[in-house]
């Protein structure tokens, strides 16, 4: 079994995370990937702290196993979720979208283990100087927001810069692509897109099938003039921001588009308006599977193809 110092680190079975998917990475996703040997984790999002508490204390109800929740610190109340987190003591909290240095004590001195999202080597150094217990390094591959260096590139710069673990996220979906995370001298892989497909991923089913329907080229990024591109799969709302390029709207404009659309799409279905975030490697999520199985098969085909390296004869 393929077992690594993120996996004594955070008490956990099989050095995989789940990503934190915003209106879609709730309890029930969480608890099904901690059960199953992984670290589940809860989107916050842009959610209110009494919110957070319910998912808290469902997944309290449904694993005794570790889990993690992620905090995007530009949410409107990242300051009072911060501190609920603390009071909960929850075991790991995932980071992204801002610098948790000012929560960063908070936590540690509740026995919390930090892990920031990092998409440069210059932001990874400086999370490790104030603390961060290990790093996600997530290539542009992603679903979701991204930056502009792959999970290729960036994933060994990154662990050469620092002396924690790190954690390679975007285009991931298979024992493949595990390998070659763990080449690279991660010492795990984050996990978004697959787990879509999970049939305890509570996303609403025509994502879902968009997801499990898409292709490799698929999807596009939207936004980049915002500061804040995202990745999606193509509909009718990637035309209408494209047209806002042709055009060189405002920041507003693409603002105003954007809002809410998430939400359309995860949670009423719209998957023609909605924002359908998915990442690069879709075109290989091809079945719905219990968190479970897709762990399982994951590191089987993992294990498989390191063992048919070591025998091969040069």
């Amino acid at each position: 079994m393929i077992t690594t110092k993120i996996c004594n680190l955070l008490n956990i079975k099989y050095p995989i995370f789940q990503g934190g998917m915003a209106q879609i990475s709730d309890a029930n996703l969480a608890a099904a990937v901690s059960e199953a040997g992984g670290l589940g984790v809860i989107a916050a999002g842009n959610n209110p702290p009494e919110e957070l508490k319910k998912e808290l204390d469902k997944i309290r109800l449904l694993t005794d196993k570790p889990f993690g929740v992620n905090v995007m610190l530009l949410n409107t109340y990242a300051k009072e979720i911060s501190i609920l987190l603390a009071e909960e003591k929850v075991p790991i909290i995932i980071t992204g979208a801002g610098n948790p240095g000012v929560y960063m004590k908070m936590w540690k001195d509740a026995g919390i283990k930090v892990i920031p999202v990092v998409p440069s080597v210059a932001y990874a150094k400086h999370l490790e100087k104030i603390g961060a217990d290990a790093l996600i390094c997530e290539g542009t591959e992603s679903g979701g927001h991204v930056g502009e260096i792959t999970t290729m590139c960036l994933t060994p710069q990154i662990v050469d810069a620092v002396n924690i673990p790190v954690i390679a996220a975007g285009g991931i979906a298979d024992g493949r692509g595990i390998v070659a995370a763990l080449s690279l001298g991660a010492q795990g892989v984050q996990v978004g897109t697959r787990f879509l497909a999970a049939k305890e991923c509570n996303v609403h089913q025509k994502y879902k099938d968009k997801v499990l329907k898409a292709k490799d080229t698929d999807t596009a990024v939207t936004g980049r003039v915002t500061g804040h591109p995202v990745r999606v799969l193509k509909n009718k709302l990637v035309n209408q921001f494209k047209d806002l390029d042709k055009k060189n709207a405002p920041v507003e404009e693409y603002e105003n588009l954007g809002r809410r659309r998430l939400y359309m799409a995860a949670v009423e279905g719209d998957v023609d308006y909605g924002s359908v975030m998915s990442g690069q490697i879709a075109g290989l999520v091809i079945k719905e599977q219990t968190c479970q199985d897709i762990i399982l098969e994951m590191f089987c085909e993992a294990e498989n193809i390191i063992q048919n390296v070591k025998d091969f004869v040069f």
